[in-house]
C-alpha cells in the first residue's frame, strides 16, 4: 500500500528527515481532528521505527496533504508573481523587436507603441502585488495582505 501522492520505493531505507516529515503530517492530522490521540500515538511510534519508505507511506496513505503554512503560501505567491514579470520581460523583448524591425524598414524612429500594452500589463502586476488577497476562500478579497514584499 503506497502513498497516493508519491509512490514509495519499498526497498529504499528512510532517513531521520523522512521520519520527521511523516511525523509532521501525522501531527497536522491530529491538530485537524483527522486522527484521535491514540491512533496518532500508534502511527507516530510506527513512524519512528520505520526502516523503509513503504512502511512510512502506509502511515499517511489515508490522510490528505496538509494545507500549506502561511509562509509557504507567501513564497509560492511570490514565485508566481516573479514568473509573471519574466513573462512581461519576454513580451517586452518580442514587442520591442517588432517595433525595432518596423523602424528599420521605415528608416526612422516611430512612436514606441509597446509602451501602452507593457504599461497596462505592468500596472496589472503591480495591482496584484498591492491588492488585498482572498485569505478566507470566500472570493471577497478580505485578506489585506500583499503578495510581494
Amino acid at each position: 500500500m503506497h502513498d497516493r501522492r508519491e509512490p514509495a520505493v519499498p526497498a529504499v531505507r528512510v532517513s531521520d528527515r523522512d521520519r520527521d516529515e511523516t511525523l509532521g503530517v501525522l501531527a497536522a492530522a491530529l491538530a485537524e481532528g483527522r486522527l484521535d490521540p491514540h491512533e496518532h500515538e500508534m502511527r507516530s511510534r510506527r513512524a519512528l521505527r520505520a526502516r523503509t519508505a513503504d512502511e512510512l507511506a502506509v502511515l499517511t496513505a489515508d490522510l490528505p496533504e496538509p494545507a500549506p503554512t502561511r509562509s509557504e503560501q507567501d513564497r509560492r505567491d511570490l514565485r508566481e508573481w516573479l514568473a509573471e514579470w519574466r513573462y512581461w520581460l519576454g513580451g517586452a523583448v518580442i514587442m520591442s523587436g517588432i517595433w525595432g524591425t518596423r523602424c528599420a524598414q521605415k528608416g526612422e524612429l516611430t512612436y514606441y507603441w509597446p509602451a501602452t500594452p507593457l504599461g497596462v500589463w505592468a500596472a496589472v502586476l503591480i495591482a496584484i502585488a498591492i491588492w488585498p488577497r482572498d485569505t478566507d476562500g470566500s472570493g471577497e478579497g478580505s485578506g489585506g495582505r500583499t503578495v510581494a514584499r
